[in-house]
């Protein structure tokens, strides 16, 4: 996606993966900080490690608590959360207003935070396994909890913020999805999830990963280069 923007706009830039192993995450940014680049994006598991080891970090990443874009700007090194921007683009593109309805969000770890973020001023119910250790600003319950269907069946909007998705799970039973309200789905497989496609079915507004990828991949851009991103030149590569 990076390397297609790069060639549209002309620049001689290149957007490489660097796999890093845990204990070498420091040395990793060293090397970021020292080389001529303009910056990096950051996944799982070290969107909250990396944080101690930048200069400056943009108020709604530390909200977040998770930084997933690196910008470095001549040896300092600055943390920015895209998450955040492109999920609320999301939600608009579903047509919700996030102030003051109800979301359940699946998940309790940095994306739903950054929904969380994206969602200020909605009542929210996240889920996750172990409630006890969830840090998320809302009220938690368990996947097993006997609640859990009748809260999405009645949301306004429901946000998959885990990995279910990726090998054709459905992270909930289809007679449990909103009776009336949308969904975002932050996983991204080709041909879509299930959870999207059967939003979709029944006649749910639904916005999958691959547009949620794709506004965060341009908003790293201009971050990173202070251009506008060339948007139908990245959709291309990403066509599920």
């Amino acid at each position: 996606m990076h390397n297609a923007a790069f060639r549209a706009m002309r620049m001689d830039w290149t957007y490489d993966l660097l796999d890093v192993a845990p204990e070498d995450l420091r040395d990793a940014v060293g090397r970021l900080r020292a080389q001529d680049v303009g910056g990096a994006n950051v996944t799982i598991p070290y969107k909250q490690k990396v944080m101690d080891q930048l200069d400056t970090i943009a108020p709604d990443a530390l909200r977040a608590r998770a930084v997933n874009t690196i910008v470095n700007d001549r040896g300092r090194l600055g943390g920015y959360n895209t998450d955040i921007p492109a999920i609320r683009s999301a939600i608009e593109r579903v047509g919700v207003e996030p102030r003051s309805v109800n979301a359940v969000v699946l998940g309790a770890g940095g994306a739903a935070r950054a929904a969380a973020v994206a969602m200020e001023g909605a009542h929210i119910t996240f889920v996750t396994r172990h409630p006890e250790d969830a840090d998320v600003p809302g009220k938690t319950i368990r996947w097993d909890d006997r609640s859990l269907a009748v809260l999405t069946r009645s949301a306004d909007l429901l946000i998959n913020a885990t990995p279910l998705g990726r090998r054709e799970e459905m992270p909930l039973r289809p007679a449990a999805l909103p009776r009336a309200g949308a969904v975002v789905d932050l996983v991204y497989v080709t041909g879509g999830t299930p959870l999207v496609r059967k939003a979709r079915s029944l006649g749910l507004p639904a916005v999958d990963g691959w547009e949620v990828l794709l506004s965060q991949g341009a908003i790293s851009f201009l971050l990173w280069t202070g251009r506008s991103a060339p948007l139908e030149a990245m959709r291309e590569t990403l066509q599920p």
